[in-house]
């Protein structure tokens, strides 16, 4: 590789991880993004000129934001596939059904992302996290979906790592194919305090007619509220209900 393809590359990794910073500090100025690359003022500078001159960043009082030219992109990627639009509408029916969090997500670069969540009547958690990466096997829409990957492709998630959440987390990869098989056995899985301390977690995994796998829904919200038969008996049947519904129509589209 030539040295001009190599510090085009250096450029590009520099840019998102400006981005992503940015984004995990809720902005940020340009001295911080010069200590955060260890590079020179003049440099952050450039790179943070050019994003605001492109139309991914706006200056605000002295700090960097991510701009809404964003939300073209992200929007562009959510909406691509009709089935994806379609779970909106059952996100949010789950969340009235269940008076919990729920979510749609699906299986990106062997990690889950949230396509839509719902927060709930009753739910403690109301903030947004649509676009969030999460570990598969700490969540219960992650094993869900794990249980209907290929093998090749849960096997190069375990070689990622398991990484530990919470005390909760499985980490040894016997025990989460165990679980895993159990999931496919069961249709649905569970999360106990598993990526978060104090959240449990359902999910079920959304297939095609054919079996192909689409994505998952989830509910969850404090594991004090969710336990015993409302956990583990009558809010998996509102969740394989709802999920059952959409299936029916991505099979009838």
């Amino acid at each position: 590789m030539s040295g001009k393809s190599s510090g085009s590359l250096t450029t590009i990794e520099h840019t998102f991880e400006v981005l992503e910073w940015i984004l995990s500090n809720n902005g940020g100025t340009s001295a911080e993004i010069a200590d955060r690359l260890d590079v020179s003022s003049s440099t952050a500078h450039r790179y943070l000129s050019t994003l605001v001159k492109e139309g991914y960043l706006v200056r605000e009082d002295g700090r960097y934001h991510l701009a809404l030219k964003f939300l073209a992109l992200g929007e562009q990627a959510r909406t691509r596939k009709d089935v994806y639009t379609n779970a909106e509408e059952y996100t949010q029916m789950l969340a009235e059904e269940s008076g919990c969090r729920s979510s749609f997500i699906v299986e990106e670069g062997r990690r889950g992302i949230y396509v839509y969540t719902s927060p709930g009547s009753h739910s403690v958690w109301t903030r947004s996290t649509i676009g969030k990466r999460i570990p598969l096997h700490a969540t219960a829409g992650g094993k869900a979906l794990l249980a209907h990957l290929p093998e090749e492709r849960v096997d190069r998630i375990i070689e990622d790592g398991l990484e530990r959440k919470t005390e909760h987390t499985i980490t040894s990869s016997s025990r989460l194919r165990e679980t895993i098989a159990d999931v496919r056995d069961r249709g649905y899985a569970f999360n106990r305090e598993e990526q978060i301390e104090g959240v449990n977690a359902v999910g079920a995994p959304v297939l095609t007619d054919t079996g192909n796998l689409i994505g998952a829904f989830s509910i969850s919200g404090p594991s004090n509220r969710l336990r015993d038969e409302r956990f583990t008996d009558e809010l998996p049947q509102i969740l394989l209900g709802i999920t059952n519904e959409y299936e029916l129509r991505v099979s009838l589209s």
